[in-house]
């Protein structure tokens, strides 16, 4: 029996805050040919093989009964050929991001597609389900309140998805769905019935008037209807049955300049109700939630606030919250002291509630498909944990506190036209993680050069080797970039 979105939120509501591995004598066999190739390292496939198994495509889409079963059969034989050579290799898993488009319907489209990301070595594909406001569920089975990826007339059956899935697991390929989380896209913005489910900061301001490009917008992760919603999705998404669920945009919108730091109460996303009731639930005495309410108001609390809560209150010690604790001699301190340590213990307090909205989120948002033993991996900015100074990173994104039964994915894409500052990304998340959690690192880039600065994925792999057997899996973003002639043919339908 499956459990309703509401049933969830209500369970969640109030939970606290090598050595080389020697691949040379890995031989395939091709159609039966007493020739032989060879894998490379990275375990991709030569030229020669690459173009058979194309022409048995091509030949089996246009009816050849006889080519579509030397196809399948070659489909089988190099899926096991990467599976063995991954299986002898210090990298055990390869995995790549993959947006799929409404075009990738066409008849041998995803064929092509898994194909060519099986031929260069990869052995698991993360394919984008839900991003900018659309899922990629069927028209006439979704549930969901956001529209389907695929509405063309006469396709409202079709499940990319589910396609998807199929295709690559044909190849031996491990399929995940990729999913914005906080980030519900635009077209959420545009619900009347939704306005209440949007993050706001103190400056009236929604993530449209902070992010450019106005695709992005991010949701209060202590709204009920928001947590139904995309608990909803994810159940859906879930009875594909996926290899596993990825939670990107697991975090408050990055900001830019001088934004790009909160230092003040009114940079953080409290100004909702549903974020600020559970605040006000934080507070353990009157005094407390009195100056609460004070310091999201003005920002601040004044020596006169303090003096004030005292008077209206007398019965009541030092005003209280969750996670505030007393020092022996605070009995003592003067007035402007108190004013001092209460003003820096609510900032601390609002930050660690922002934060801890995040983490719910995710927590609850995975529950669902864990249920269903469909596994849940976290995608995240090494430096979006940040404190600088007195103020944190605006994205304020508590990865060190996501679970640890996650797959951690840090997105390692520093620029700084070498290997040593993306090794540097990958180091502080192994510092920060426990021994048990398994860490994914994505990189930048693609095969045989440098793009934009950034080394190549050959050059980037050979920098992450010394993490193993730490690390035994990484992921390269994106299918796109490897291939960005056959990305754009696929958006206008020119694809075979």
């Amino acid at each position: 029996m499956s459990l309703r979105p509401l049933d969830v939120v209500k369970m969640f509501s109030w939970r606290r805050f090598g050595a080389a591995a020697l691949i040379s004598s890995l031989l395939i066999p091709f159609l039966g040919q007493p020739s032989e190739a060879q894998l490379n390292e990275y375990c991709q496939l030569p030229n020669k093989a690459v173009q058979q198994k194309e022409n048995l495509r091509i030949s089996a889409l246009r009816g050849n009964l006889s080519a579509h079963k030397k196809y399948q059969n070659l489909l089988q034989k190099h899926g096991e050929a990467v599976r063995g050579c991954r299986q002898n290799n210090w990298l055990q898993v390869q995995a790549i991001w993959l947006r799929l488009y409404p075009c990738d319907i066409q008849a041998g489209a995803l064929d092509r597609i898994m194909d060519r990301i099986v031929n260069k070595g990869y052995n698991a594909v993360y394919v984008e389900t839900f991003y900018d406001g659309r899922v990629m569920l069927p028209s006439n089975d979704n549930p969901t309140v956001w529209p389907s990826v695929v509405r063309a007339p006469g396709q409202e059956n079709t499940d990319l998805l589910k396609k998807a899935i199929q295709k690559g697991r044909e190849r031996g390929l491990k399929v995940y769905a990729w999913m914005y989380t906080a980030n519900f896209g635009f077209n959420y913005a545009q619900r009347k019935d939704r306005e209440s489910a949007i993050a706001r900061n103190g400056k009236g301001q929604t993530s449209l008037y902070v992010v450019d490009g106005g695709s992005h917008v991010f949701i209060d992760p202590y709204s009920v209807t928001a947590r139904t919603d995309y608990i909803r999705l994810v159940q859906a998404v879930a009875r594909r049955r996926p290899d596993g669920i990825l939670f990107d945009y697991v975090r408050y919108p990055r900001q830019a300049g001088s934004n790009s730091i909160a230092t003040r109460v009114t940079d953080l996303w409290l100004y909702t109700e549903a974020t600020q009731k559970a605040l006000f639930r934080r507070a353990q005495n009157t005094k407390g939630l009195d100056l609460i309410r004070r310091f999201l108001g003005k920002g601040y609390v004044t020596t006169s606030d303090i003096t004030d809560v005292d008077r209206l209150y007398p019965k009541e010690g030092e005003p209280m919250w969750q996670g505030r604790t007393l020092l022996a001699n605070k009995s003592i301190s003067t007035l402007p002291q108190r004013q001092q340590q209460l003003q820096s213990d609510l900032w601390q307090l609002t930050v660690a509630h922002t934060m801890q909205g995040i983490i719910d989120f995710i927590t609850l948002a995975a529950y669902p498909a864990q249920q269903m033993g469909v596994p849940a991996g976290a995608v995240f900015f090494p430096e979006g944990n940040q404190i600088h100074g007195q103020g944190y990173d605006s994205r304020l994104q508590p990865w060190d506190r996501f679970p640890s039964n996650f797959e951690w994915h840090p997105m390692s894409y520093a620029n700084c036209g070498n290997v040593a500052c993306i090794a540097q990304q990958v180091q502080r998340v192994l510092s920060m993680s426990r021994p048990e959690t398994q860490i994914i690192p994505a990189v930048a880039g693609t095969w045989g050069k440098s793009v934009s600065g950034r080394p190549s994925l050959e050059v980037q792999m050979q920098a992450l080797r010394q993490f193993a057997p730490r690390v035994r899996s990484v992921s390269h973003f994106a299918y796109s970039w490897q291939d960005p002639q056959h990305d754009s043919e696929r958006k206008l339908c020119r694809t075979q």
